[in-house]
């Protein structure tokens, strides 16, 4: 069986990214991986790792400024590695819109950067109004309003499909 010792880096805003991170560290080392979960503000040196994943959510239909930042920083030793980019985001709830070709935020972020990691996924996030500040609740509930989405300022609602993030494990490992 083939082991690597693996990063996963994210970039999150409420948790989710952070979570599903947690989520594939234990999945990889299930399989006898050697896992690091790092924040993207607090990455270690990459040439210690055979395989990276990079993790990132939407805020303000935007991934954050490091992500890009980070990219541009180590590109060249992302490129000698096997790779992962996953986006985590609420327009993946929807089935027309959670696949790599369909997601509007994985389209963006591979106009923004020449990278291209060896693997690709988008994840769909969650919805926890109570969890978030009085901006940030206003503006998802007026997306989630022109969207089509709940609004309810109690709702929470996790859309992440675990299966499929296990799914992501496995194809990551095999690689």
């Amino acid at each position: 069986m083939l082991v690597s010792n693996i990063l996963i880096i994210y970039s999150s805003v409420h948790g989710q990214t952070r979570k599903i991170c947690e989520y594939l560290e234990q999945q990889l080392e299930a399989v006898g991986n050697t896992v690091t979960a790092s924040s993207i503000d607090d990455v270690p040196d990459l040439a210690v790792f055979d395989k990276v994943i990079l993790g990132a959510s939407i805020r303000n239909g935007k991934h954050n400024p490091s992500v890009y930042e980070f990219i541009s920083h180590n590109r060249v030793m992302l490129e000698q590695k096997v790779t992962s980019f996953f986006s985590v985001n609420l327009v993946a709830r929807k089935p027309a819109k959670n696949t790599v070709e369909t997601n509007p935020y994985t389209k963006a972020f591979l106009e923004k950067t020449d990278w291209r990691p060896t693997l690709l996924k988008v994840v769909a996030g969650n919805i926890d109004y109570q969890g978030y500040g009085a901006m940030d609740r206003n503006i998802i509930r007026f997306i989630m309003w022109i969207t089509k989405g709940p609004t309810d300022a109690n709702t929470k609602i996790e859309y992440t499909d675990w299966a499929k993030v296990e799914t992501y494990a496995q194809e990551f490992h095999a690689l």
